[in-house]
């Protein structure tokens, strides 16, 4: 049996509605024919893979993404998550870490359409954001540095948001994945630490000596005193 046909089997005992497809072709048309809640996306996808997939995916929407790759694969969960998924799972996994795995994706992502509706609601809210030479757009979902436009994901906005609009606070790692990913942190530094490294390679000047978004060892991050 495929590891696709037990998947569909064990979600489908869960009560999720699931849509199968055998390579990277069917799956961006089954795309293009319906909507889903979530992407569950294997990295090693025949005629168009894993990683082809989820950038022409992130070209056209922002559904979440759970990118499925084998244990040890670092490189290829690493470049997934710089792409825009929005988490990973290891092969091999239980069906019991998959469901809580994408019950969490899911839950992550109707909390933040409730916080996005709820600000939009908010009477003179502030939806451009400025920190020195970066400018945020909340509305537009955009964001520019001396006036060329900086292309980042979902979570990267966030991310970034978050520290423009609490420029005095730090927030250790567990803070910072309880806020942006609305889930308890298990000390899995991984996607943190991808997140914020793609992020800084889009906003500093230099990486290696960022300004707008310090790290605190030991401690955790917090806005640059720019």
């Amino acid at each position: 049996m495929y590891i696709s046909d037990m998947v569909d089997e064990g979600l489908s005992k869960e009560g999720f509605k699931v849509t199968l497809a055998y390579n990277g072709e069917e799956a961006l048309e089954k795309l293009e024919q319906a909507d889903y809640d979530v992407i569950l996306l294997d990295l090693m996808l025949p005629k168009i893979d894993g990683i082809e997939c989820l950038k022409i995916i992130r070209s056209k929407s922002m559904i979440p993404v759970l990118i499925m790759s084998a244990k040890g694969e670092d490189i290829d969960k690493a470049l997934g998550l710089g792409f825009g998924a929005d988490d990973y799972i290891s092969k091999p996994f239980s069906m019991l870490e998959l469901v809580a795995r994408i019950k969490a994706t899911i839950r992550r992502e109707e909390h933040y359409q409730r916080s996005q509706a709820i600000e939009l609601q908010k009477e003179n809210q502030d939806t451009v954001l400025q920190i020195k030479d970066i400018t945020m757009d909340i509305d537009r979902f955009s964001v520019k540095k001396r006036k060329k436009e900086l292309n980042l994901t979902a979570k990267e906005f966030q991310i970034l948001k978050l520290f423009i609009s609490n420029p005095t606070r730090v927030y250790t790692k567990s803070q910072l994945y309880q806020t942006i990913w609305q889930d308890d942190y298990h000390g899995d530094e991984n996607v943190i630490n991808v997140h914020m490294r793609r992020l800084r390679e889009k906003i500093e000047d230099d990486p290696s000596h960022p300004i707008y978004i310090q790290t605190l060892w030991g401690i955790g991050y917090k806005l640059g005193d720019i």
